[in-house]
């Protein structure tokens, strides 16, 4: 497809509201609190201890993001065998959705 044409449609897809493909939003320690403190989304606290219940071991970080019309808490953590774990949990219910091992 020509970039004119590409662009056409582009254009086109915005008028009517189709918005393009973008990286989650990262949501900042202020947002968070607020959030938290109206009871949106739960304490990361909860979170990291449910995260080490599972598996054993040191918390590393965390980030907040709002990502397909939901708040996701990824929480790193280095296991006690030293696999680092990044878990991915819905911050409204506490689900645990993904885990991955980085390499």
């Amino acid at each position: 497809m020509k970039p004119a044409a590409l662009c056409g449609w582009l254009c086109f897809g915005l008028l009517l509201g189709w918005a393009p493909l973008s990286a989650a939003e990262d949501i900042d320690q202020d947002q968070a609190l607020a959030l938290t403190e109206r009871g949106v989304i739960l304490p990361l606290q909860s979170l990291i201890d449910d995260a080490l219940g599972r598996y054993p071991g040191r918390f590393l970080e965390a980030e907040l993001e709002y990502d397909d019309g939901r708040y996701v808490y990824e929480l790193e953590i280095v296991t006690h065998d030293r696999r680092v774990l990044e878990l991915e949990y819905d911050a409204v219910t506490g689900a645990l959705l993904d885990v991955d091992e980085d390499d």
